[in-house]
């Protein structure tokens, strides 16, 4: 089997996520990786790879790279998967896949006209508990699908320069739970309201955000969905799924950093959740990549497309104006 060529553009915490999962990969080569940060200390550092550049242009010039994963900076996405779109490159493509609407769909318009595989990166699809559940709504296990709710909160606060660049707890933080519920109910969502307050810091308060959020969801088919958001829990990361259907219910609970529990007479103790999404999804992230590899490889549609990337978007644009007027939202297509 020959292997997959690649070039890596971004080196972020994301990147560096997705290049220590892939150096381990037998069957991928990566043949570069461009960073704004590259040089000569990069070899050493990262020594799976063999060229290294500041300039993305290079890596998509290179005809025996077959794909690349663009985990840089977010308002530069587009940019990059529009060229490598129209270079012949698969596309792996971290969330959000873009900020600027006309941007994101002439760009969605290219990979269309190309044929070019494009892939979003909402890991969370690939984490296993939450698969299960999908799999006992595609066997009909749950008869019809009543009420969705998914609760992720995280450990504490991010920092106000973080904030200031983040997009906002929508689009930064809750884009990942918009896109699970339409994984998990397998439905698109009509309309979005939401109820929202600054409750755990005031300085996000006063860059113009909020910090905990409960966003109800009509789906197309009348279904609801639950979304309750936080950007502080003191006993770690916490991140639930329920799935209550007709005929049963479907539960992933928390990942703990242990499965041990003391009980003695004086009550039953057990271990937190483990800390943030890094240690929570470790696996998912592998397995992402390695069905987007499958893809480039064997072809096929991606498990999250161009399209649920946008439709994430979507949601969180709808949510913030929900915020913002205080109605129910309808939610844009994707045209």
């Amino acid at each position: 089997m020959n292997p997959i060529h690649i070039g890596m553009i971004g080196l972020g915490r994301i990147g560096l996520v997705h290049y220590l999962n892939v150096s381990t990969m037998p069957d991928v080569v990566i043949d570069w990786i461009c960073d704004l940060k590259a040089d000569d200390t990069y070899p050493e550092q990262f020594p799976a790879a063999k060229k290294f550049t500041t300039d993305y242009r290079e890596v998509l010039a290179d005809p025996q790279v077959e794909a690349v994963l663009i985990t840089a900076s977010t308002d530069v996405h587009m940019e990059i998967a529009k060229a490598a779109a129209l270079a012949g490159k698969a596309i792996f493509c971290e969330k959000p896949v873009g900020t600027d609407d006309a941007e994101i769909l002439d760009v969605y318009h290219v990979v269309k006209e190309t044929g070019t595989l494009f892939q979003t990166g909402f890991n969370r699809r690939y984490d296993h508990n939450f698969r299960r559940i999908a799999e006992a709504r595609d066997a009909g296990t749950l008869g019809k699908g009543e009420v969705l709710k998914v609760t992720s909160r995280d450990p504490e606060p991010p920092s106000a320069d973080y904030v200031k660049i983040s997009g906002g707890i929508f689009m930064d933080m809750m884009i990942h739970d918009f896109d699970i519920v339409r994984y998990i109910s397998g439905r698109d969502v009509k309309t979005v309201s939401v109820l929202g307050a600054v409750l755990v810091d005031p300085e996000i308060g006063k860059l113009g955000d909020i910090d905990t959020a409960i966003v109800t969801l009509e789906f197309e088919d009348g279904m609801i969905g639950v979304i309750d958001n936080s950007r502080r829990a003191a006993y770690g990361y916490d991140q639930r799924i329920e799935l209550f259907g007709s005929k049963g219910v479907a539960v992933a609970g928390n990942v703990h950093t242990s499965t041990t529990v003391v009980a003695t007479k004086d009550g039953v103790v057990g271990d937190v959740p483990e800390h943030f999404f890094l240690e929570r999804y470790r696996e998912a992230y592998r397995t992402e990549i390695v069905s987007f590899f499958d893809k480039v490889r064997n072809g096929g549609t991606p498990e999250c497309t161009f399209e649920d990337g946008i439709k994430a978007i979507r949601l969180a644009q709808a949510a913030l104006e929900a915020l913002k007027t205080g109605q129910k939202v309808n939610v844009k297509p994707v045209e």
